[in-house]
């Protein structure tokens, strides 16, 4: 079974992934967690407590738009699409905290029944967070003040195929395995598969600027899309007449990234590709991060590129592989036939042909690292990810000092931890690298990540990395996207919000300050 065969999984509420799947903790890692301070806490998770939500008056305007059907007030669905999937979003859930859950759920039908939404909410001055997959880990679905949810999961349809253009346009709401199941009945692939795939959906990945595993062969989703429909509190917006134009600065991609902030994504036409016939993966061993690091950047820009191209660092690569041949873990993976001159160049750079069978155990992997974080929490381990990107004459600098806030900040609080890193996407000009922390939790482990986190956030401006490359902004990283970007450019998208959403009432709070 490859990526483009997996099924729509429908998330647990507070845990990650197909509630069938049940993933257990190997005894040698809760050895060494042990090892770390780790210990089983004593409670589990809280039910919450239902809070008053909507009047009668507003549930009466928003059933005017979809009907009283889809609208839904019950404190079940209601604490399903609270908050998303991070670890502090997954402790809350635990300890049935609802101070960011929905007043009501609210799921339209198509564009017109979500732009009569938004005009009816910011009418009755009632704030709005777009939903689709909800598998956000920036806090992007945590308004800044008492909101409703727009839940565009009846949005689901491949609306068209332009066969000469090689272009499909796809409603938001449909989920990551379903467009492929659409786009295979054509003979086509999307060819993005982020670690979210399961249960992220095509607006997810517009409003996020998602990127994928397969970034070096498709590209980042914000690079496939070649059109979109907005729809805001002032009307519709409709971008992408062809596929390049110079006709003024490119609105797409001010839409693309902007996290429901502007306006909500209900359909965008995408760059497919035809579905491969065949797919190869291998691993490859170098001694040392430096050495492989050289080596994807090497065909990173002069090729050829494979369509996957990842490189562990030597705790990664320790962690994921105790009985492997030590060094770092390169995977290389080709959508088609096997390029023999990729092997050449990665070769040349003193990298070993590890065969098949490691890079076939990543790729059926892939999918099941993020259920291995709930079990993990259960065993009161601290387990979160972050991620970054640089030039590539910053990354060592940029790898060594968010390890090092890390590890400064953690182990500060009495809990040293054990900092994993690979890069996860590779361009021309540099790359992405991707961190996953394990530790002890304290007492107040939300408060203990926090501290890691703005140390971590501290360290990338330092280094001269972005904040994000493909998580987003949404609320967690809302502060340190404004010192990247300036004042001057924080008070021209506020300009183009105040345009598109006078009122205020798209996902206050997230992306930018709320007014």
């Amino acid at each position: 079974m490859t990526e483009s065969d997996l099924p729509v999984v429908q998330l647990t509420p507070g845990r990650w992934g197909d509630p069938e799947v049940s993933v257990e903790v190997p005894a040698p890692a809760l050895a060494a967690l042990h090892h770390l301070g780790v210990r089983r806490p004593e409670s589990g998770p809280v039910d919450p407590a239902d809070r008053p939500g909507l009047t009668p008056q507003q549930v009466a305007v928003l059933t005017e738009v979809v009907g009283a059907e889809h609208v839904a007030t019950d404190l079940t669905a209601r604490w399903a699409h609270t908050r998303g999937y991070s670890t502090p979003d997954l402790l809350r859930h635990r300890a049935g905290d609802t101070s960011d859950m929905p007043d009501a759920v609210i799921f339209p039908a198509d564009h017109d029944q979500v732009l009569a939404l938004l005009a009816a909410c910011a009418e009755h001055d009632l704030a709005v967070v777009p939903y689709s997959g909800g598998t956000s880990v920036v806090g992007g679905l945590a308004a800044s003040r008492r909101f409703v949810t727009v839940d565009l999961r009846r949005l689901d349809q491949l609306l068209e195929v332009d066969d000469i253009s090689r272009t499909a346009t796809l409603q938001a709401g449909v989920r990551g395995p379903a467009a492929e199941a659409l786009l295979a009945k054509h003979g086509y692939t999307l060819g993005h598969f982020p670690q979210s795939y399961e249960g992220a959906s095509i607006g997810g990945y517009a409003a996020a600027r998602s990127s994928g595993q397969s970034s070096a062969g498709y590209g980042r989703f914000d690079q496939m899309v070649v059109g979109l429909t907005l729809a805001t509190p002032r009307g519709t917006v409709e971008l992408g007449r062809a596929p390049m134009s110079a006709a003024g600065p490119d609105l797409r991609q001010l839409v693309l990234g902007s996290e429901g902030a502007f306006g909500i994504i209900t359909s965008v036409v995408v760059r497919i590709r035809p579905r491969p016939q065949e797919r190869h993966f291998e691993g490859w061993r170098f001694d040392t991060f430096e050495a492989g690091l050289t080596a994807v950047r090497r065909l990173a820009q002069d090729g050829p590129l494979p369509t996957v191209l990842r490189l562990s660092d030597e705790a990664e690569t320790a962690v994921n592989h105790p009985d492997g041949p030590g060094g770092v873990l390169a995977i290389v993976g080709f959508d088609g036939p096997y390029k023999p001159a990729t092997a050449d160049v990665l070769t040349a750079a003193g990298g070993q042909n590890l065969g098949a069978e490691s890079g076939e155990a990543w790729r059926v992997g892939r999918y099941k690292a993020p259920y291995l974080r709930d079990p993990l929490l259960d065993e009161g381990a601290l387990v979160e990810t972050l991620e970054t990107a640089g030039f590539w004459s910053r990354i060592p600098a940029l790898k060594a000092a968010v390890t090092e806030a890390l590890v400064k900040s953690l182990s500060a609080q009495g809990t040293p931890p054990l900092v994993l890193c690979h890069v996860s996407h590779v361009y021309e000009t540099g790359a992405s690298l991707y961190f996953t922390v394990i530790c002890a939790q304290t007492p107040e482990p939300i408060d203990q990540w926090r501290q890691a986190k703005l140390a971590a956030n501290a360290a990338i401006a330092e280094a001269g990395g972005t904040i994000s490359h493909h998580h987003g902004v949404g609320t967690d990283h809302r502060e340190a996207y404004a010192a990247e970007i300036g004042p001057l450019a924080v008070e021209l998208l506020q300009a183009v919000k105040g345009v598109l959403d006078p009122a205020g009432v798209l996902n206050p709070g997230i992306l930018l300050t709320s007014s």
